[in-house]
């Protein structure tokens, strides 16, 4: 069996998932190797080719174009690192949309939680299949990602859900906000703060399966917060970017957590920002002036 460690990236063309490329190449081995995703051929190329000509670049950087809205497509890269290196040992889902403040939430609806949502339940169904014994497969959240920022009629939907019911939530609230009924339900205007509680969700209904015999291998399936970053799908909802990280600083703390020796069990499964759990059930529900100012 190839010894050498198989991390993938996704979203990882520019900003936060670049910089996890950049981290990921300089802290692994040389016989590791690290693939760069995202959905455009050239920009993949071009970011695979600059992360590898890096001073502090030492594991093996490798280019792959993965739209990660096709289900298929993400099926078929995670069999091909099985059939080609026995599985995958460091999965960072990082692929996100950027919205404007002044676009309308509801016309970027379906681009949306195709890329935040459907994509991380296709990844974490994937790749969870080939992650190999003491992998890391981390999502990448937010710490609105937890369920008291949503109505409290809206929590049964997610709280101790199943991957299966985290999806048909997530399509009953595309199907309200096409029919103009979502914030009759109690759905918050903003898209970010339901696609991110999904995806938290969507992270301990997985983990909620696999806990025993992870733990028995040291391997962690959790949500991550990297917290403010300034990248250009943030910049835009700030004023203030004087508390802001910049992506290789906020890169550094997940890949601590990734590259850490051993799992801290009560990290396992849960919402984690700087090596701190953020309690599920923490939050409460922003007022519309809030939504129009939170990133």
């Amino acid at each position: 069996m190839n010894t050498s460690r198989i991390a993938l990236v996704t979203g990882a063309n520019q900003g936060l998932g670049r910089a996890f490329a950049e981290g990921l190449a300089a802290r692994m081995n040389p016989e590791d190797v690290v693939l760069l995703t995202g959905r455009n051929e050239q920009r993949v190329a071009d970011a695979a080719r600059e992360v590898a000509a890096l001073r502090g670049t030492r594991a093996r950087v490798e280019g792959r174009v993965l739209d990660v809205t096709d289900t298929g497509a993400v099926a078929r890269l995670a069999e091909d690192l099985r059939a080609r290196h026995g599985g995958v040992d460091i999965v960072l889902s990082n692929a996100v949309a950027r919205v404007l403040p002044d676009e309308s939430q509801s016309a970027r609806a379906d681009e949306f939680i195709d890329v935040s949502n459907s994509a991380t339940h296709a990844v974490l169904r994937s790749f969870g299949q080939v992650l190999r014994p003491g992998g890391r497969l981390l999502v990448v959240a937010s710490g609105l990602g937890t369920l008291g920022y949503l109505d409290p009629r809206l929590h049964h939907l997610f709280d101790g859900a199943s991957l299966e019911q985290v999806e048909y939530a997530v399509e009953s609230w595309r199907t309200a906000i096409h029919n103009r009924t979502s914030e009759e339900a109690g759905w918050p205007r903003w898209l970010n703060i339901p696609s991110k509680v999904a995806q938290v969700a969507a992270v301990r209904a997985v983990a909620a399966e696999r806990r025993e015999r992870d733990l028995a291998d040291g391997t962690l399936v959790a949500a991550v917060c990297p917290g403010m970053v300034d990248t250009p799908t943030s910049r835009p909802w700030f004023t203030d970017y004087s508390q802001a990280q910049s992506p290789e600083q906020a890169a550094k703390a997940v890949l601590d957590l990734v590259l850490a020796d051993g799992v801290d069990p009560s990290l396992y499964g849960e919402l984690v920002q700087f090596g701190t759990v953020l309690p599920w059930h923490d939050g409460a529900p922003l007022t519309e002036q809030d939504q129009l100012l939170t990133p």
